[in-house]
């Protein structure tokens, strides 16, 4: 199945191409057990959309938004990524989102942080497609991805909204500690370092 790619900078990685899907997808470099999803009709159902790309047309699993159309979906990786591009699989009729919105590196945002703070960057998404879409990010704001919240504040007029895949295109780098840096003493304290026997002798220090 082929996508499409929507945005200002989409660079098309000929999809078609057996396994060529998988070239640039962070689908391993998501830390998949802290995906959470705000607003879910089913626990956990927010994470099912987080597939290998293999399984992105199965339609058994997906989540559906509960007690309105909105949802937000909070999804860390496993290290800093330069993110591409999102990919998505919707509803084809009213139940799927009409727009996205992006914040990246913070964990507090719910639905009174995702009205009131301006998002890194928005989507108008595509109506009426069976799909995967693409929709390309402005690749110089989104350099040092540690997470990502996606926030879908309305849809094509349905009760509820439903996503069956996310994905995400770009480049992953493992976030390396800080060494431990130990500091040699240069110039040793004669005081603190008394050789046995010698307290009447000539100090002796590092110069």
């Amino acid at each position: 199945m082929s996508h499409h790619c929507h945005g200002e900078s989409c660079e098309h990685d000929h999809e078609d191409a057996p396994g060529s899907g998988e070239q640039f997808l962070l689908y391993s470099r998501i830390d998949r057990d802290n995906v959470r999803c705000l607003n879910e009709a089913e626990p956990d159902a927010g994470k099912s959309t987080i597939k290998p790309w293999n399984e992105r047309m199965d339609n058994t699993k997906f989540v559906e938004s509960d007690a309105d159309e909105q949802m937000i979906l909070f999804v860390p990786f496993t290290g800093s990524v330069k993110l591409r591009s999102i990919c998505l699989r919707t509803d084809r009729g009213d139940q799927a989102p009409s727009t996205m919105k992006v914040f990246i590196n913070r964990d507090d945002v719910d639905f009174d942080v995702a009205e009131t703070y301006t998002p890194v960057q928005t989507w108008e998404l595509v109506e009426g497609s069976d799909d995967v879409l693409e929709y390309a990010t402005r690749i110089t704001k989104f350099t040092n991805v540690r997470n990502i919240t996606l926030f879908f504040p309305e849809n094509f007029g349905g009760d509820t909204s439903i996503i069956r895949f996310v994905g995400f295109k770009g480049e992953w780098t493992e976030i390396k500690r800080d060494p431990i840096i130990t500091v040699y003493e240069a110039n040793a304290n004669p005081a603190d370092h008394k050789i046995p026997g010698g307290e009447n002798k000539m100090d002796h220090s590092i110069q």
